[in-house]
């Protein structure tokens, strides 16, 4: 994104549109260093995944998100 990265557009994600709403969101990058999960987190995304990612394991872990279950990271 040229204007913004995606830990600042959470930021105001949460701030201004959520209005305190549940909104769940995954931070998908090709960064997989810890400090890169630990900012995601703390952005307000629920989740952390870097790629590549395979698609069946993504469509799994989003299933489990829709369903309010806990998605396997592992």
């Amino acid at each position: 994104m040229p204007a913004e990265d995606g830990f600042s557009l959470m930021h105001r994600i949460r701030r201004e549109i959520a209005g305190g709403t549940s909104l769940t969101a995954i931070a998908l990058t090709a960064h997989a260093r810890a400090q890169d999960r630990e900012r995601a987190l703390a952005a307000g995304f629920q989740m952390y995944l870097s790629k590549p990612i395979e698609p069946a394991r993504l469509g799994y872990i989003l299933e489990a998100l829709v369903k309010g279950e806990t998605a396997p990271t592992g």
